[in-house]
């Protein structure tokens, strides 16, 4: 970037002999979408999932020139795909080069009086140009605590008692949606925006003009708005004014993943954890799919107030948690590769707290360590009956059947499941796609899934004291 800017004109005079063109950010941001669309470019990356559903909405939004609403519930990366949008500017833009412009000045359109004056009394040639760049142009704000000094402006008292007439622009200090003039501007969390604020903001959307107090200073502000808000919170009446509703272009309704195959693939590059070093980690598919299917649980609990959501960062939280436990326990015990266990779903309650909601209606005074107990368990059974329907009952359980007892945790060594379970069944390496018949860590996983898989199907009894689980037939 440094390079490049040392190479770009300097004064308007060179500027313009560039050839450079003015242009609106909307349009800006439409052209350079059209190159990326046609060139078959990956237009948002780290967004899966949304191929066929949101992407071509917010497509059709771009070439529309709308500004956008993304609703949604947390954790369906409402915020990335605001951000993502950002890729569509230019990589720098020019602007005049005046200290006393509180905008990035459109060299060829000034905004402000000052900018008009000081290109009216110079030649192209004393005219400086600085450029700003594409991370630059964007600007983000949680709507709570937000006021309107903040995003539009008010009256400085300082510049009042310097000699500024309040009728004028010079009295004024402008908050972020003017500052961010020619870029983009979003709003998190858009019911949560003070009625002021909101009120204010209609002659933006409406006609890209600022007004302060009333004051006839007006500006032909630029600038694409996007919000961000949950629907629970959006439809609620009062929290956001119908005429600031109308005035949105676009509406974007994001969701959570369609399929437990789409949210462990979100899980993996969210979570974006090394697996090889000193102490490698190898992750059976069986215990991934678990990880993803408490998220889906949770979604679906009775128990949790489905109107707040469980976000996507509840399975990264959890999958983190999961691999390091695994990673733990190869430290302590010396034993490679890591390989995660049912057990180590016991050190989920520090990933998960805090991240559930619960319905007080429903939850009938459980707690969410409860709460999540039940989803894990409830997980843990629909993950084992997928694999029992497809590869039968009886040859994976039969092992099991002789009324022994079985002592497991995070922290009990592959040797001691080894001993259990001498002969590994052959269905076993097939319905698990992992080489249990050869690797004592691989084999203890499996193990304590179906003893786990069988508790959660009334097969046989546990028991837990001090960390360790006990399973008896």
């Amino acid at each position: 970037m440094t390079d490049l800017m040392t190479e770009l004109p300097t004064n308007l005079a060179d500027l313009r002999a560039s050839g450079w063109k003015s242009k609106k950010v909307k349009d800006e941001i439409r052209d350079n979408f059209l190159r990326a669309l046609e060139s078959n470019e990956e237009l948002y990356p780290g967004i899966v999932g949304y191929e066929n559903t949101v992407i071509p909405e917010i497509n059709i939004a771009i070439l529309s020139g709308h500004d956008m609403l993304f609703m949604g519930e947390k954790g369906q990366a409402k915020s990335r795909l605001m951000r993502g949008l950002v890729r569509f500017l230019d990589p720098v833009v020019p602007y005049l080069d005046i200290p006393e412009s509180p905008f990035h000045e459109d060299p060829e359109h000034p905004l402000s009086s000052v900018a008009k004056k000081f290109v009216a009394n110079r030649d192209p040639e004393d005219i400086p140009i600085r450029w700003w760049a594409r991370a630059d142009r964007y600007a983000e704000r949680l709507a709570p605590g937000t006021k309107f000094a903040d995003i539009i402006g008010e009256i400085d008292p300082a510049k009042l008692a310097a000699g500024s007439s309040m009728s004028t622009e010079e009295a004024l200090h402008f908050g972020l949606i003017p500052r961010m003039h020619r870029g983009i501007f979003a709003i998190n969390e858009l019911p949560e925006l003070d009625e002021l604020v909101q009120v204010g903001l209609f002659n933006i959307l409406e006609e890209r003009d600022v007004q302060i107090r009333g004051l006839p200073v007006r500006f032909d502000i630029d600038v694409m708005i996007l919000f961000s808000a949950n629907p629970s919170t959006f439809s609620r009446s009062g929290k956001v004014i119908p005429q600031l509703k109308d005035r949105i272009g676009s509406l974007i309704q994001t969701h959570y993943p369609r399929d437990r195959e789409l949210g462990i693939q979100i899980m993996e590059q969210e979570a974006d954890i090394d697996l090889q070093g000193e102490y490698p980690v190898r992750v059976p598919l069986f215990m991934k799919e678990i990880c993803e299917q408490i998220t889906i649980e949770a979604r679906r609990s009775r128990y949790v107030d489905q109107q707040s959501g469980v976000s996507a960062r509840f399975s990264t939280a959890n999958y983190r948690t999961m691999i390091s436990s695994a990673r733990h326990r190869s430290v302590i015990l010396n034993e490679r590769p890591a390989v995660p266990r049912i057990s180590d779903l016991g050190h989920l309650y520090t990933s998960s707290l805090g991240k559930l909601e619960l319905d007080l209606m429903g939850s009938h005074q459980m707690t969410e360590r409860q709460v999540l107990d039940a989803v894990i368990a409830e997980a843990i059974k629909k993950v084992f009956a997928e694999y029992v329907s497809q590869h039968g009952l009886d040859e994976i359980t039969s092992v099991f059947a002789k009324g022994i007892k079985v002592e497991v945790g995070d922290l009990v060594p592959s040797s001691a499941y080894e001993r259990l379970l001498r002969r590994v069944p052959e269905v076993w390496d097939k319905a698990f796609e992992v080489n249990a018949s050869q690797d004592p860590a691989i084999r203890a996983s499996c193990v304590e899934f179906v003893l786990a898989g069988m508790y959660a199907n009334d097969l046989i009894s546990r028991s837990q004291v001090n960390g360790r689980t006990n399973y008896e037939f």
